[in-house]
Formats: C-alpha cells, structure tokens, sequence
C-alpha cells in the first residue's frame, strides 16, 4: 500500500465571502481594511456571477462572490468569522475610527464598542465587526491590549460575537 503524505500548509492563500452587493462590499473593504482590488469581473458579468479580488501588493487575501441572497447566518455551520492581524494597536484603532465613521453608511456594526482583549490579561485585542453582509470580522494586533477590557469571562473574546 502506497502512503501519501499530507501537505505542508505554511499560511492561507485567500479567504472567499459571498457578498449580496459587490460594489458596496468593495467600497467597504477598501475603506476599512486597506484593500485594494487585484482582479474583477467584467463590468458586462452576467448577474450573480460578478466577483473582486482584493488584496495588498497584487497578492489576493479576500474574494468577494456576489451571488448571497440574504445576510450572513451566524447560527450556521461554516465560517465563525475572519481575523486580520495588524502590527501595532495604533493601526487597530484606526480600524476602528474608520469603522465609527462607515457603519452607518454600508450598514456594518463595531461590536464590543472598541479595542478589547482576547482574553483577560492578554496583550493581543483588537476590533470585531461585522462586514455590510453580516459576516464577523477582526482586525487585532499581538500586543498592546493589556489595558483594554476582556468582555467574554472564560472564553476567547473572539469566539462568541
């Protein structure tokens, strides 16, 4: 019997979302995170077939698929949410000042209403969200949160928002 070995996995390569408004995704994600669009589909893209890739220095990190009919379900197998590092705490809470002044205009909600720990006396924390559609989102640094509140007692912060 022949035996494969499993890969070596080293980091993920892209994380796709299904959106239900492509233009209105793409503004978001640009605005808050930094992204900038790598590749997109024709202007002319059948309806439910259009989709962006946006990333930083040509490489893609999210994938946005405009072909969701209703917001994200988060009482449902799959994805919990994605989480964005950032080098220092000061890029966290520009995240969160961007975030402030845009929820409102693509319908997004800052949870925890700012920067918290991930857990009580942890130094890494950072912002959780949700994106136009629903889906949970978190931009954290490693450090820089010992003195930023830890909202959930017992568990991950980021586990049950």
């Amino acid at each position: 019997m022949t035996t494969t070995a499993a890969p070596t996995v080293t980091r993920v390569g892209h994380v796709g979302v299904n959106v239900t408004d492509l233009d209105r995704s793409v503004r978001f994600y640009e605005r808050v995170l930094g992204l900038r669009v790598v590749a997109h589909s024709a202007a002319d893209a059948e309806p439910g077939r259009r989709w962006a890739f946006l990333g930083r220095d040509g490489r893609p990190v999210v994938t946005l698929w405009q072909q969701a009919r209703d917001r994200f379900a988060s009482d449902r197998p799959g994805l919990h949410h994605l989480a964005f590092q950032v080098e220092t705490m000061a890029e966290v809470e520009a995240v969160q000042e961007v975030l402030r002044g845009a929820a409102a205009e693509f319908g997004a909600e800052l949870v925890h209403d700012g920067v918290v720990a991930h857990g009580e006396g942890v130094g890494s924390g950072g912002v959780f969200f949700t994106d136009p559609d629903g889906t949970r989102l978190e931009v954290y640094a490693p450090s820089g949160a010992e003195a930023a509140p830890a909202p959930t007692a017992g568990a991950p912060t980021c586990g049950f928002f």
